[in-house]
Protein backbone atom coordinates (compact mmCIF):
# COMPACT_ATOMS: atom_id res chain seq x y z
CA UNK A 1 0.00 0.00 0.00
CA UNK A 2 1.55 3.29 -1.14
CA UNK A 3 1.86 6.17 1.33
CA UNK A 4 2.07 9.93 0.88
CA UNK A 5 4.25 12.00 3.19
CA UNK A 6 2.72 15.39 4.02
CA UNK A 7 4.60 18.20 5.79
CA UNK A 8 3.68 21.82 6.47
CA UNK A 9 6.65 24.18 6.64
CA UNK A 10 7.80 27.71 7.33
CA UNK A 11 11.54 28.47 7.35
CA UNK A 12 12.59 24.88 8.04
CA UNK A 13 15.85 24.79 6.09
CA UNK A 14 17.66 23.17 9.06
CA UNK A 15 15.29 20.22 9.20
CA UNK A 16 13.52 19.75 5.89
CA UNK A 17 16.27 17.85 4.06
CA UNK A 18 16.57 15.20 6.78
CA UNK A 19 12.80 15.09 7.13
CA UNK A 20 12.24 14.36 3.43
CA UNK A 21 15.01 11.75 3.30
CA UNK A 22 13.40 9.96 6.25
CA UNK A 23 9.92 10.13 4.73
CA UNK A 24 11.10 8.61 1.45
CA UNK A 25 12.16 5.52 3.44
CA UNK A 26 8.46 4.65 3.87
CA UNK A 27 6.63 6.91 1.36
CA UNK A 28 6.59 6.95 -2.42
CA UNK A 29 5.90 10.71 -2.55
CA UNK A 30 6.39 13.72 -0.27
CA UNK A 31 4.14 16.78 -0.44
CA UNK A 32 5.28 20.02 1.21
CA UNK A 33 2.78 22.79 1.96
CA UNK A 34 4.99 25.80 2.52
CA UNK A 35 3.83 29.03 4.20
CA UNK A 36 5.89 31.50 2.15
CA UNK A 37 9.28 30.61 3.64
CA UNK A 38 11.99 33.23 3.28
CA UNK A 39 14.92 30.83 3.68
CA UNK A 40 16.01 27.85 1.55
CA UNK A 41 13.21 25.50 2.61
CA UNK A 42 11.56 25.32 -0.82
CA UNK A 43 14.81 24.94 -2.76
CA UNK A 44 16.00 22.14 -0.49
CA UNK A 45 12.64 20.36 -0.62
CA UNK A 46 12.50 20.44 -4.40
CA UNK A 47 16.11 19.27 -4.68
CA UNK A 48 15.22 16.32 -2.45
CA UNK A 49 12.40 15.29 -4.79
CA UNK A 50 9.40 16.64 -2.87
CA UNK A 51 6.48 18.43 -4.50
CA UNK A 52 6.04 21.90 -2.99
CA UNK A 53 2.70 23.66 -2.71
CA UNK A 54 2.82 27.33 -1.65
CA UNK A 55 0.04 28.55 0.61
CA UNK A 56 -0.05 31.43 3.10
CA UNK A 57 -0.58 30.00 6.57
CA UNK A 58 -4.23 29.12 7.21
CA UNK A 59 -3.72 27.61 10.66
CA UNK A 60 -2.44 24.21 11.74
CA UNK A 61 -5.45 22.10 10.77
CA UNK A 62 -6.54 24.00 7.62
CA UNK A 63 -2.96 24.06 6.31
CA UNK A 64 -2.71 20.27 6.54
CA UNK A 65 -6.16 19.85 5.01
CA UNK A 66 -5.08 22.07 2.11
CA UNK A 67 -2.36 19.58 1.26
CA UNK A 68 -4.54 16.45 1.17
CA UNK A 69 -5.90 16.84 -2.39
CA UNK A 70 -2.31 16.94 -3.68
CA UNK A 71 -1.58 13.53 -2.11
CA UNK A 72 -2.21 10.73 -4.59
CA UNK A 73 -2.38 7.96 -1.97
CA UNK A 74 -5.07 7.18 0.62
CA UNK A 75 -2.65 6.65 3.50
CA UNK A 76 -1.02 9.84 4.80
CA UNK A 77 2.05 10.14 7.03
CA UNK A 78 1.71 13.73 8.23
CA UNK A 79 4.83 14.63 10.21
CA UNK A 80 6.18 18.04 11.15
CA UNK A 81 9.57 19.00 9.74
CA UNK A 82 11.26 18.32 13.09
CA UNK A 83 9.64 14.89 13.57
CA UNK A 84 11.05 11.52 12.52
CA UNK A 85 9.87 7.93 12.77
CA UNK A 86 11.64 5.86 15.38
CA UNK A 87 12.78 2.36 14.43
CA UNK A 88 9.62 0.73 15.84
CA UNK A 89 7.28 3.10 13.96
CA UNK A 90 9.18 2.57 10.74
CA UNK A 91 8.86 -1.20 11.15
CA UNK A 92 5.14 -0.85 11.90
CA UNK A 93 4.61 0.91 8.55
CA UNK A 94 7.03 -1.10 6.40
CA UNK A 95 5.59 -4.38 7.69
CA UNK A 96 2.11 -3.10 6.81
CA UNK A 97 0.74 -3.80 10.27
CA UNK A 98 -1.63 -0.88 9.81
CA UNK A 99 -3.60 -2.96 7.31
CA UNK A 100 -4.61 -5.56 9.89
CA UNK A 101 -8.00 -4.44 11.12
CA UNK A 102 -10.40 -1.70 10.09
CA UNK A 103 -8.49 1.23 11.61
CA UNK A 104 -8.25 4.51 9.70
CA UNK A 105 -5.88 6.41 12.03
CA UNK A 106 -2.99 5.49 14.31
CA UNK A 107 -1.77 7.38 17.34
CA UNK A 108 1.98 7.07 17.93
CA UNK A 109 3.83 7.93 21.12
CA UNK A 110 6.08 10.98 20.91
CA UNK A 111 9.55 11.31 22.39
CA UNK A 112 10.23 15.03 22.84
CA UNK A 113 13.84 16.22 22.88
CA UNK A 114 15.46 19.42 24.14
CA UNK A 115 18.60 19.48 22.02
CA UNK A 116 19.59 15.78 22.29
CA UNK A 117 18.12 15.22 25.76
CA UNK A 118 14.87 13.27 26.06
CA UNK A 119 12.20 15.02 28.15
CA UNK A 120 10.34 12.07 29.65
CA UNK A 121 8.82 13.89 32.62
CA UNK A 122 6.35 16.69 33.45
CA UNK A 123 3.74 15.09 31.21
CA UNK A 124 5.86 15.21 28.06
CA UNK A 125 6.00 11.42 27.83
CA UNK A 126 4.07 9.43 26.95
CA UNK A 127 2.68 12.12 24.69
CA UNK A 128 0.64 10.84 21.74
CA UNK A 129 -0.25 12.19 18.31
CA UNK A 130 -2.11 10.85 15.30
CA UNK A 131 0.29 11.33 12.42
CA UNK A 132 -0.73 8.38 10.23
CA UNK A 133 -4.23 8.12 8.79
CA UNK A 134 -6.39 7.20 5.81
CA UNK A 135 -7.71 10.35 4.15
CA UNK A 136 -10.85 8.59 2.87
CA UNK A 137 -12.38 8.49 6.34
CA UNK A 138 -10.05 10.57 8.56
CA UNK A 139 -8.95 14.19 8.31
CA UNK A 140 -7.37 17.04 10.28
CA UNK A 141 -9.66 19.18 12.39
CA UNK A 142 -10.13 22.84 11.51
CA UNK A 143 -8.32 23.97 14.68
CA UNK A 144 -5.73 26.65 13.96
CA UNK A 145 -3.45 25.42 16.75
CA UNK A 146 -2.90 21.92 18.15
CA UNK A 147 -5.19 20.31 15.59
CA UNK A 148 -6.27 16.71 15.96
CA UNK A 149 -7.12 14.04 13.43
CA UNK A 150 -10.83 13.25 13.29
CA UNK A 151 -11.20 9.54 12.55
CA UNK A 152 -13.89 6.88 12.64
CA UNK A 153 -11.72 4.13 14.13
CA UNK A 154 -8.47 5.28 15.74
CA UNK A 155 -5.94 2.93 17.36
CA UNK A 156 -3.11 3.75 19.76
CA UNK A 157 0.07 1.81 19.10
CA UNK A 158 3.21 1.67 21.25
CA UNK A 159 5.60 2.89 18.55
CA UNK A 160 7.36 6.23 18.53
CA UNK A 161 7.94 9.52 16.76
CA UNK A 162 11.13 11.42 17.61
CA UNK A 163 10.45 15.14 18.00
CA UNK A 164 13.49 17.43 17.95
CA UNK A 165 11.50 20.61 18.43
CA UNK A 166 13.80 22.80 20.50
CA UNK A 167 17.49 23.47 21.05
CA UNK A 168 17.01 25.70 24.11
CA UNK A 169 14.50 26.78 26.74
CA UNK A 170 14.30 30.11 24.89
CA UNK A 171 12.85 28.34 21.86
CA UNK A 172 10.29 26.47 23.97
CA UNK A 173 9.14 29.71 25.58
CA UNK A 174 8.91 31.48 22.23
CA UNK A 175 6.79 28.70 20.74
CA UNK A 176 4.57 28.43 23.80
CA UNK A 177 4.02 32.19 23.68
CA UNK A 178 3.04 32.02 20.00
CA UNK A 179 0.78 29.02 20.59
CA UNK A 180 -0.92 30.79 23.50
CA UNK A 181 -1.80 33.71 21.20
CA UNK A 182 -3.25 31.41 18.54
CA UNK A 183 -5.09 29.30 21.09
CA UNK A 184 -6.62 32.34 22.81
CA UNK A 185 -7.91 33.65 19.48
CA UNK A 186 -9.30 30.24 18.62
CA UNK A 187 -11.14 29.99 21.93
CA UNK A 188 -12.49 33.52 21.51
CA UNK A 189 -13.74 32.77 17.99
CA UNK A 190 -15.46 29.66 19.35
CA UNK A 191 -17.36 31.77 21.84
CA UNK A 192 -15.41 30.71 24.93
CA UNK A 193 -15.74 33.26 27.77
CA UNK A 194 -13.98 33.18 31.16
CA UNK A 195 -13.74 35.09 34.43
CA UNK A 196 -10.69 36.88 35.83
CA UNK A 197 -9.63 33.91 37.97
CA UNK A 198 -9.27 31.49 35.05
CA UNK A 199 -5.66 32.37 34.04
CA UNK A 200 -4.34 32.09 37.60
CA UNK A 201 -6.31 28.94 38.39
CA UNK A 202 -5.33 27.09 35.23
CA UNK A 203 -1.71 28.17 35.45
CA UNK A 204 -1.50 26.92 39.02
CA UNK A 205 -3.20 23.62 38.22
CA UNK A 206 -0.89 23.09 35.23
CA UNK A 207 2.17 23.60 37.43
CA UNK A 208 0.95 21.24 40.17
CA UNK A 209 0.04 18.57 37.64
CA UNK A 210 3.36 18.72 35.77
CA UNK A 211 5.65 19.16 38.76
CA UNK A 212 4.07 16.80 41.27
CA UNK A 213 1.77 14.35 39.49
CA UNK A 214 3.81 14.08 36.25
CA UNK A 215 7.12 13.59 38.11
CA UNK A 216 8.83 16.87 37.28
CA UNK A 217 9.87 17.06 40.94
CA UNK A 218 12.19 14.06 40.43
CA UNK A 219 14.07 15.69 37.55
CA UNK A 220 15.87 18.56 39.23
CA UNK A 221 15.99 22.02 37.72
CA UNK A 222 14.84 20.77 34.31
CA UNK A 223 11.71 19.29 35.87
CA UNK A 224 10.94 22.56 37.63
CA UNK A 225 11.61 24.58 34.48
CA UNK A 226 9.37 22.46 32.25
CA UNK A 227 6.57 22.59 34.82
CA UNK A 228 6.87 26.39 34.96
CA UNK A 229 6.81 26.60 31.16
CA UNK A 230 3.61 24.54 31.06
CA UNK A 231 2.12 26.82 33.71
CA UNK A 232 3.19 29.86 31.66
CA UNK A 233 1.45 28.50 28.56
CA UNK A 234 -1.79 27.77 30.41
CA UNK A 235 -1.77 31.14 32.18
CA UNK A 236 -0.98 33.17 29.05
CA UNK A 237 -3.56 31.37 26.93
CA UNK A 238 -6.37 32.45 29.25
CA UNK A 239 -4.86 35.85 30.07
CA UNK A 240 -4.85 36.64 26.34
CA UNK A 241 -8.39 35.31 25.99
CA UNK A 242 -9.47 37.60 28.84
CA UNK A 243 -7.84 40.55 27.08
CA UNK A 244 -9.72 39.73 23.86
CA UNK A 245 -12.97 39.62 25.84
CA UNK A 246 -12.36 43.05 27.31
CA UNK A 247 -11.33 44.55 23.98
CA UNK A 248 -14.51 43.24 22.34
CA UNK A 249 -16.62 45.21 24.83
CA UNK A 250 -14.95 48.53 24.08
Amino acid sequence: MAISGLVITFNEEKNIGKCIDALFEVCDEVIIVDSLSTDQTVAIAEAKGAKVITQAFLGDGPQRTHGLPFCKNEWILNLDADEFLDIDAKAFILNKKYLSGSYDAFSFRVKNFLADELIDFSGWYPDSKVRFFNKKTAHPSDAKVHQKIIATNEKKVAVHILHYGWSSFDQILAKKNQYSTWHAQQLFDQGKRINSWKPVLNGTVAFIRCYFFKKGIFNGLDGLTIAMIQAFFSYMKYAKLLKLQRQSKN
